[in-house]
């Protein structure tokens, strides 16, 4: 699934576009590795996102297209 999808997905970010426009801004690593909008995120993969001072790391967990809002939490584990 793309990066930016995932992030609407899981609920981190409200909106795919503001999740594209984070990525085209260098603020998302997947795997320590600056990513694109289009990056590619799979089950393992550690994902970094900065938003202003704060930083959140997190591992995704599962890949789903369509998810309720209640169980968004269980796609992705919170490292920092």
């Amino acid at each position: 699934m793309r990066l930016d999808k995932f992030l609407k997905t899981a609920r981190i970010i409200k909106r795919r576009t503001v999740a594209k426009d984070f990525a085209l801004s260098e603020r998302i690593m997947v795997n320590g590795r600056v990513a694109k909008p289009s990056t590619t995120v799979k089950a393992g993969d550690i994902v970094s996102l900065r938003i202003g001072e704060r930083q959140m790391v997190f591992e995704v967990l599962a890949i789903k297209e369509n998810i309720r809002a209640a169980e968004a939490k269980d796609l992705y584990r919170v490292i920092e």
